[in-house]
Order: structure tokens, then sequence, then C-alpha cells
């Protein structure tokens, strides 16, 4: 996962070789790593995330016919490619092409008329890892199409149009943070996302606070995992409370639940106010208050929402250890694995860095990966 953009004459070769013209196109969009908030945005309430240096690139040049054709160029897979007279359905495989086709899907279903296309994707974004490479993946392609079209689409309604894709041909339930993110993030920053009013409010990151996310090579795929459930659980205990969403509960609302519904209610609801809360701290700077704030959340997600493991527990115990009280760490992501992400001073990464290296293996005997990330902007031109 390396940090630096890949060279555009390189990208713009690749593309010209395959499809034997340049391309008019090039866009990226960035990944995400989400400090707090976890899932809450299919709730409606509030999450932390922030934009990262890692990224998907989209190269594109408009065709005279109606025929798109793909090339993911890091997955040494087949080209997919299809017509936009046919109507567009999920594929059983590969499943990177459902991406790229709910994009495609859920512009044309706001009447926007396409053309025919040549795409090629590459991206630093680790898939699997909970970095969200694929709302990276929609959110650039979405805006390839937005520029080469030139449609009026907003970095709201490219968010709109990732989750859609996830929906509909992905068969991922998620909600929408990742993908506002990767359209709106602000260099710098974190945002504060409003899921139900889908307001956007950055906060600045402290300049003494490092942001590191710590690969722990536990793969982990949300639709094949317990995500779905998830959601179906939540949306349970919101019909037993008679709301609209949990975004309305109060903790004392919670006691006319008990049982699974409890724990997965009490989660979204006390997450949500943390991801308000660390906002706040992030202006006022106090580490101490900051890293209780992660630990809090990842006993949390460990205990009421039910989506850690053990390695991911004990590497998250590893890095609260070594990076001391000022900042702490927790699981980031939908779960079961993937990313930690942990805020600390810029003088304890090296500290952290070597517990990782003495203390920590994946159960495939790999090292966690370690990665200081910077806050970026979100989609724009490459």
């Amino acid at each position: 996962m390396n940090a630096s953009s890949p060279p555009l004459e390189a990208l713009r070769s690749a593309f010209e070789a395959w499809a034997g013209h340049a391309p008019d196109t090039l866009v990226r969009a960035p990944g995400r790593v989400n400090l707090v908030g976890e899932h809450t945005d299919y709730n409606d309430g509030f999450c932390l995330p922030v934009a990262i240096d890692r990224w998907t690139w989209v190269a594109l040049r408009l065709r005279a016919d109606r025929t798109v054709r793909v090339r993911a160029l890091d997955l040494g897979l087949p080209d997919d490619g299809f017509s936009l007279d046919t109507p567009l359905q999920p594929l059983p495989q590969p499943h990177w092409a459902n991406y790229v086709r709910g994009v495609l899907h859920a512009i044309q279903s706001r009447g926007h008329a396409l053309r025919g296309m040549d795409i090629a994707i590459t991206g630093n974004v680790p898939q699997g890892a909970g970095l969200s490479s694929s709302a990276s993946l929609e959110v650039a392609l979405a805006e390839g199409v937005r520029r080469s079209h030139a449609l009026p689409l907003s970095g709201h309604d490219l968010a709109r149009i990732g989750q859609q894709a996830e929906h509909e041909f992905a068969g991922c339930r998620c909600g929408i943070m990742d993908q506002l993110c990767s359209a709106l993030g602000e260099a710098g920053s974190a945002l504060l996302l409003d899921t139900r009013s889908l307001a956007v409010q950055a906060y600045k990151m402290p300049a003494e606070l490092a942001v590191v996310v710590i690969e722990s090579r536990i793969q982990r795929g949300l639709v094949e995992s317990a995500y779905n459930d998830r959601r179906r659980e939540c949306e349970e205990a919101t019909r037993a409370l008679g709301l609209p969403s949990l975004r309305e509960a109060q903790m004392a609302d919670l006691t006319r639940l008990d049982g699974t519904l409890l724990r997965r209610a009490r989660h979204v609801v006390s997450d949500s106010a943390r991801a308000v809360q660390l906002a706040t701290l992030l202006a006022s700077g106090d580490l101490v208050a900051i890293g209780r704030l992660l630990r809090e959340a990842h006993a949390s997600q460990r205990d009421d929402f039910e989506i850690s493991r053990p390695e991911m527990d004990a590497l998250v115990t590893l890095c609260n250890d070594a990076i001391g009280p000022e900042g702490g760490a927790r699981m980031t992501g939908g779960g079961f694995g993937g990313c930690v992400v942990a805020l600390l001073p810029h003088a304890r990464v090296p500290a952290l860095q070597a517990a990782l290296n003495a203390g920590y293996r994946a159960p495939n005997g790999e090292l966690a990966v370690l990665h200081r990330c910077q806050p970026t902007a979100g989609a724009g031109l490459a």
C-alpha cells in the first residue's frame, strides 16, 4: 500500500497499450479510515471518518458506440465488457465487475444517458482490510463518468450512486459513510457525518496527532460476513422500540430491550455519541480523553456488537499498551478482521512499530503492516 500515486504517464501508457488510444479523463478517489462511529451510518447516526492518501485511479475514454470495456489493471483477471443497450444485471463472477456495472446502472437510473467507454482501474487501497476499497472504486468511477459526460452530479450524488451500487449489485446493505467520505473528504480534517441529514462538518486534525493504520493481515469480506445480519438485528431493535431509527433512541429507551437486540442497540447509540464527542476532543487536543474514548469504542464493538475476533482484540491490546495513555487504538471498519486505527503522538509511532514487530503475527504468520496516513481531499482529477 504505497501512499504515493503511480506515475500518471505509466497509467496513461497502460491504458493506451490496452485500449489503443489515450484516456481523456483521469480521476481518483480516496479510501477512508473511520476514527469512531461503526455501524452507525445505516442507523441514521453520526460517524467520524478521515479520507486517507490511498487511492483508486480510473482512466476513461468515451467511445463512439454503446460498448463498455473495463480492465482491472491490478487483478490479472479477464476484462469485462457489455453493451449499454442491454439492461445491466449483477454477475455471479467476477465480483469486481459488479461495482462497475452497479455504478453505471445507478447513474442510468437517475435518467442520465451514457455513452460507451473504455475504463481502466488501478489503486493502492488494500482490499478486504476495512479501508473502503469498494467505495473508493465506486466514487472514482462515478467521478470519471460525471466529468467525461459533464453530468450535473454533486458529491452527495456520487455517494448515493456508490451506495446504490453496493446494495443492488454487490449485495452489501451498507450505509453511506464510506462513499460520503471518499467523495467529500477534506485535506487535514476528519469529517463528522450526520447520516440522517447527510450534513458534513470538517474538524481539523491536531498537528501533533499521527493517524496510523495497522493492517492485521486478517482478511474479511462484508458481504460474506455477518454485516447484513447486524443490520437486520438493528432493524429488529428499531421496530421493538417503535422508532423510525436508532438515531432517535436514548439509553433510557433501551431498557425495553434485552439480549442480543439490547447489545446491538447499545453499541449503535453509544458509538454515535462517541463520534460527536471525538470531534470535540480533536479540537481540544486532549490525547488522554481521545485514547480513553477509542478504547471504549473497541470494547463496544467486541462485547455489544460482537464484530471483533480474538486475534483483533489481542492486536488492539498490544497497540494500546505500546501507545500508552496519550492516544489509543481500536479495530476499524465493518469488523471480523481488517485494520486497526490508532491516534497517537508522532513521537510514539516508532515504539508502536517496534511492539508490532516483536509481539504480533497474523494467523498465517505475516507481520502487521503499519502506515502513517494523511487526511486528504475527496474525489477529483488525478
